[in-house]
């Protein structure tokens, strides 16, 4: 039987198209309204509240990785595809400050629209009586019936709202635990997928550098609008040293660890699901959140940060460095004590700047020599191990 005209080849290689990374240009400004919707409420509600639009917005974002990993962009039906679902993208991110106002319709139905539109063309473009097309009809009728909710949360109001959207949440993100499971249906397992490493971990790593973008940009907008003097100066490079730090953590060995270990597995698809779409959530929500904590120290780097602004500054940090512990214990049964040990360094700076009341830019600087001693101390493990294995 022909193999459908948008789907990829068997067996070929490829990475990151031109058209995915013009698709995520998208995602650069939705991130921009996250960050800003928490600047802008920074409360308990207002946490909650930016955190659910974050799984809306990684939710839509990586379940179109998933598709790309096995539709061609360069196919034209798939390009039509997926520049229609960057424009309803571009809708969601725009009602994204009234998302639980008067915007809450938008914002609803263009992530519904986006995972169904896309769903149906995943699913349809399958040939008929394949594990592909099988897989397909499971996830449509996940994400339709999460609509519901999605939709119906739309309409209501307030905490009501909150409510049902939460449920919707909890199904989509519970789809992928239970393999999709429908009752009527045939089971499918993890293996009904198929995954190019390289493609799939290119990106996540790019998402990673879209959040780590987002701290460069409001670092340069929060300063390009003050006086540049020497305070400002020393804010601005501990919020840069901070963003480098974050990159480092990352890029410098675990992506290509993670990719290596993908490539490796025999189960790809368990990988992908637990490392990548679950596992890089609390990554790019401790970017997002030391972006906004490097805005509020920049903003006034001489004044003691209150509770709400402390909690924000310390809090991205310590998210960052703990998200590596499910990643290494899932990968190698590891433990990442070093991280570990910063994070709780960091806390521990959350107490002291709580108690003492220091200036802003002197917590920020303690936060980012924690950052830079455990990325030392990783370097000098290593070193040492190699040095010790070759000797």
């Amino acid at each position: 039987m022909p193999r459908s005209e948008a789907r990829r080849d068997d067996n070929e290689t490829f990475g990151a198209s031109s058209l995915e990374l013009f698709f995520d240009l998208v995602f650069v400004f939705a991130i921009t309204q996250v960050s800003h919707l928490l600047l802008e409420h920074l409360d308990w509600r207002g946490a909650f509240e930016s955190a659910m639009v974050l799984l809306v917005v990684w939710w839509a974002w990586q379940y179109t990785t998933w598709a790309t990993n096995e539709l061609d962009p360069d196919r034209l039906p798939v390009r039509f595809v997926l520049l229609v679902i960057m424009m309803a993208s571009l809708l969601m991110a725009v009602a994204i400050p009234e998302a639980f106002g008067e915007k809450g319709l938008l914002f609803a139905a263009s992530y519904v629209f986006i995972q169904v539109f896309r769903q149906c063309f995943l699913t349809f473009s399958a040939e008929p009586g394949t594990i592909a097309r099988l897989r397909g009809v499971h996830i449509l009728q996940w994400f339709c019936f999460a609509g519901i909710f999605w939709i119906g949360g739309a309409f209501a109001e307030g905490d009501t709202r909150i409510a049902l959207w939460l449920l919707a949440l909890l199904i989509d993100y519970g789809a992928p635990v239970v393999t999709y499971y429908v009752p009527w249906l045939k089971k499918v397992g993890t293996r009904a997928w198929e995954i190019s490493s390289g493609h799939f971990a290119e990106r996540f790593q790019l998402f990673t550098i879209i959040a780590l973008g987002e701290t460069i940009v409001l670092t340069g907008a929060t300063t390009s609008g003050l006086e540049f003097d020497l305070t400002t100066a020393a804010a601005f490079a501990a919020a840069f040293i901070s963003t480098a730090c974050l990159w480092w953590l990352y890029f410098n060995y675990m992506a290509t660890i993670l990719e290596r270990v993908l490539d490796e597995a025999e189960d790809r698809t368990a990988i992908g699901r637990d490392i990548f779409t679950y596992g890089h959530i609390p990554i790019i929500a401790g970017i997002i959140l030391c972006a906004v904590g490097d805005e509020l120290i920049l903003a006034h780097p001489g004044d003691y940060l209150h509770t709400p602004e402390l909690i924000a500054v310390v809090a991205g940090p310590v998210l960052y460095l703990l998200s590596f512990v499910t990643i290494r214990w899932k990968l190698t049964r590891g433990f990442p004590w070093r991280r570990v040990t910063g994070a709780l360094i960091c806390a521990g700076i959350g107490v002291f700047a709580y108690l003492a009341h220091p200036a802003a830019l002197i917590t920020g600087a303690l936060l980012v020599l924690t950052l830079i001693g455990v990325i030392a101390h990783e370097h000098f493990f290593r070193w040492h191990r190699r040095d010790a294995q070759g000797g």
